[in-house]
């Protein structure tokens, strides 16, 4: 699997090099994403912009990841979605269950707003 991963102040892009997202590759992505919330930035973007294809079993695996970082307190957006792997996530009923958006900069953004009402929350508590 190949990606590049670019860290920035509030979360860490993570960038899917390869054109495809198999079920081989489901186990090794699921383990960087997860192991992302360790370090001191616990926000992830995934960039999905050079995959073509996604196996389902890999979009179910986003799919628990994604509720696993939003159960921990921490954000996790998928961006720049194929028209093919968006319209097989929306056949098989997951693009509804995940936080996507069209461009890598909508994305951040929808990060730094979870940030500011995680913050916001936190001081009413």
């Amino acid at each position: 699997m190949n990606v590049k991963i670019d860290t920035r102040e509030k979360f860490q892009v993570i960038t899917l090099l390869d054109k495809s997202f198999p079920v081989n590759m489901t186990d090794e992505m699921q383990d960087l994403l997860l192991s992302c919330r360790a370090g001191a930035v616990k926000n992830v973007v995934l960039n999905l912009k050079n995959a073509a294809t996604v196996d389902l079993e890999s979009a179910e695996m986003l799919q628990q990841v994604q509720q696993d970082f939003y159960d921990q307190g921490y954000s996790f957006v998928i961006c720049e979605l194929q028209p093919a792997v968006e319209t097989f996530l929306d056949e098989n009923e997951i693009l509804e269950f995940l936080n996507v958006t069209p461009t890598e900069s909508e994305a951040w953004d929808i990060v730094q707003m979870e940030e500011i009402e995680r913050e916001l929350l936190g001081d009413e508590e």
